[in-house]
C-alpha cells in the first residue's frame, strides 16, 4: 500500500503547475505538513513583502500616505475590491474588502432583513458555524421576535444537509436565508444557484458565507443572482490572523441605504465635506463603516497577487486532485478500521477532508505529535485541508503513511481526548 500511495504522489507531482508555490511559504517550526489552512492559511513571502513595503510608506509619507505612495491607502480597499471580485465571480463595483465577516453579516443582515407580517422567518442549517447563528439570533431580537422566526435546516447524519430539506424550509413565510456555500464541519458543498433561485422564487433574499470558499474554489455570485455574501480572507487567501473580510452586494441592491452607517462608506467625492449628512457611495463600498485597517488589510495584497497569478481554476483543479488523492488513501488506511469514517460527501465538497472518530482529538494530537497539523472540531472530527498553494502530493503520501501507522499501533491512545489546537 505504501508503495502505490508512494507512486501515486510521484505521478501527481509531474508537470505540475503549481507546484513551486509552496517554497514562497513559511512552515512553522517543527511542521513537515499543513492541513489547517481552512482555519488559519499560512504566511507567504509576498504578504510578508506588501507589509514591509506598507510600513515603509508609512515611514515615509505619514498621513500623506493617503494619497501618496506606491499605494495610496484612501483607495487601497477598492484596488483589492478589484482582485477579490474575479475570485467570486463579481464586478468590481460589487465588492468591497472591509471590516471582518461578522461584522460584515451583521451589516448586510441588518440591511437586508426586513420582516412583515406573514414574512419574517430567517433559514439557516442546523450546523451553521456560531458566528452566524449569534448574528441571526440578534437580529431577531432587535426585530422583537424569538426562535419562532428561525427555520433551521435539520440534518440527518450530523453532519451534512440535504437538498430537498434546504429548499423545503424556504417558503412564503421566508424572509431572508442565510447558508454557507461550504459546510465547515464535513466540507459539504452546497449549490448555491438552485438555492438561490429557489429563494428567490418564494420571494426571500438570500446571503452565503463564503468563508471556507473564498481562495479555494471559483464562485458565480453575479450571474447566480446571490443578493448578498460574507468571506474571511485568513484561510485559503492567506491573509494572516484577523486578516480584513469581504462582502458582495448584487449590483441591482446597489442604491440601498446601508442600516449601519460610517465616514468610509461615502461617496469619495463627498465624503471629507463633513456636512452631517450621509451620501452613500453607489456601489458595494456603501457598506464599508469605519476607516479601513490598513495593515490588517496589506497581506491580502500579495496574497491575492499569488492566487490571481496561480489562476482560481487552476486551484480549484489542484485543490480536487489532493482532496481525492487523500480522500481514497484514508478510505485504504480505514479499511479495517470500521471508527474512522469520511463524512464529507463524494459528490459536492469544498477544499478539505472531515473524518470522524470518537478519539478525534487524541489523533490530532498525534498528529501533530509527528509534525502534521490537522484542525479538530468538537466532538468528533478531524479537518484535513490540502491547501493547493503550499500543499504538495508528497505531503498527503506522508499524511496518509501517519494515520496509517497510527492506526496499526494505536500510538494516539497516549494522548488525552481533548481538545490540544486552537478550533
Amino acid at each position: 500500500m505504501m508503495e502505490i500511495w508512494q507512486k501515486r504522489a510521484e505521478e501527481l507531482e509531474e508537470n505540475d503547475p503549481l507546484a513551486h508555490y509552496k517554497a514562497e511559504f513559511y512552515f512553522p517550526e517543527n511542521t513537515n505538513v499543513y492541513l489547517d489552512g481552512n482555519s488559519l492559511g499560512l504566511l507567504s513571502k509576498r504578504a510578508e513583502q506588501a507589509v514591509y513595503k506598507q510600513l515603509d510608506s508609512w515611514k515615509k509619507h505619514g498621513i500623506d500616505g493617503w494619497t501618496q505612495g506606491e499605494n495610496p491607502w484612501f483607495y487601497f480597499s477598492e484596488q483589492l475590491s478589484a482582485k477579490a471580485a474575479a475570485l467570486v465571480g463579481a464586478h468590481a463595483h460589487e465588492v468591497s474588502i472591509t471590516g471582518s465577516i461578522t461584522a460584515n453579516l451583521h451589516q448586510l443582515l441588518t440591511t437586508f432583513y426586513k420582516p412583515v407580517q406573514g414574512r419574517k422567518n430567517i433559514v439557516m442549517e442546523e450546523l451553521a458555524f456560531p458566528t452566524d447563528r449569534y448574528a441571526v439570533h440578534s437580529q431577531l431580537m432587535h426585530h422583537g421576535l424569538n426562535e419562532n422566526h428561525l427555520s433551521l435546516i435539520s440534518s440527518n447524519d450530523g453532519y451534512t444537509v440535504d437538498m430537498d430539506d434546504i429548499l423545503a424550509a424556504i417558503d412564503e413565510q421566508t424572509a431572508l436565508v442565510l447558508l454557507p456555500s461550504v459546510l465547515y464541519r464535513s466540507g459539504q458543498r452546497l449549490d448555491w444557484k438552485v438555492i438561490t433561485d429557489h429563494a428567490h422564487q418564494q420571494g426571500a433574499v438570500i446571503g452565503w458565507d463564503l468563508a471556507h470558499s473564498f481562495g479555494v474554489m471559483p464562485h458565480d455570485l453575479h450571474d447566480a443572482g446571490v443578493d448578498f455574501a460574507v468571506w474571511c480572507t485568513y484561510k485559503y487567501a492567506n491573509s494572516g490572523p484577523g486578516g480584513t473580510g469581504g462582502l458582495f452586494v448584487h449590483e441591482k441592491h446597489h442604491g440601498t441605504i446601508p442600516a449601519l452607517a460610517g465616514w468610509f462608506g461615502s461617496d469619495k467625492e463627498k465624503q471629507f465635506d463633513m456636512s452631517g449628512e450621509f451620501s452613500p457611495a453607489a456601489d458595494a463600498s456603501a457598506f464599508q463603516m469605519g476607516t479601513p485597517n490598513i495593515l490588517s488589510m496589506t497581506p491580502l495584497k500579495g496574497a491575492l497577487e499569488m492566487i490571481e497569478e496561480a489562476g482560481i481554476d487552476r486551484i480549484r483543479s489542484r485543490s480536487l486532485k489532493l482532496t481525492s488523492f487523500l480522500r481514497l488513501g484514508i478510505e485504504e488506511a480505514a479499511a479495517d478500521e470500521s471508527a474512522l469514517n469520511i463524512v464529507t460527501p463524494s459528490d459536492g465538497y469544498g477544499g478539505h477532508i472531515a473524518v470522524s472518530h470518537p478519539e478525534a482529538a487524541k489523533i490530532c494530537r498525534a498528529l501533530k505529535a509527528k509534525g502534521i497539523v490537522p484542525d479538530f472540531r468538537a466532538p468528533d472530527i478531524i479537518r484535513l485541508a490540502p491547501s493547493p498553494l503550499y500543499t504538495s502530493f508528497h505531503d498527503i503520501y506522508e499524511t496518509l503513511a501517519v494515520i496509517k501507522e497510527l492506526l496499526e499501533t494505536r500510538e494516539f491512545t497516549k494522548y488525552k481526548n481533548t481538545r490540544g489546537i486552537i478550533a
